[in-house]
């Protein structure tokens, strides 16, 4: 499966975006969909992902404020962040993964496939 992330741009403290990571190739149903995000000199962190059966899941950081949702007709899966802070400025990449156990949802090495990074930098 090929994923391609869209979305990212700059945006004030406060503002939202709305990202969006579209397959070609496979269905994304078949996989559990993960964001990502980096900053220079830092781990790639966990964001959020959705499993087959639509259950989510969201780092402490930003749940409550980031929604992951599926978008079976455009084979997409996409991330609304709402107040938008400067730590939430990164590359935020999407991953996808059709063999993934619960557990191992936040760890990054356990995804085969991955979209380029989309930048989302917050002013302040």
């Amino acid at each position: 499966v090929q994923l391609q992330a869209s979305g990212g741009g700059l945006v004030q403290t406060g503002g939202s975006l709305r990202l969006s990571c579209v397959a070609s190739g496979r269905t994304l149903r078949d996989y559990v969909v993960a964001w990502f995000r980096q900053t220079p000199g830092k781990e790639r962190e966990f964001v959020a992902a959705v499993r087959w059966s639509t259950t989510t899941f969201y780092a402490a950081s930003v749940k409550g404020r980031f929604t992951i949702s599926r978008d079976n007709a455009k084979n997409a899966v996409d991330l609304q962040m709402n107040s938008l802070n400067a730590e939430d400025t990164a590359v935020y990449y999407c991953a996808a993964d059709s063999r993934i156990i619960q557990s191992s949802i936040p760890n990054h090495n356990q995804y085969d496939y991955w979209g380029q990074g989309t930048q989302v930098t917050v002013s302040s």
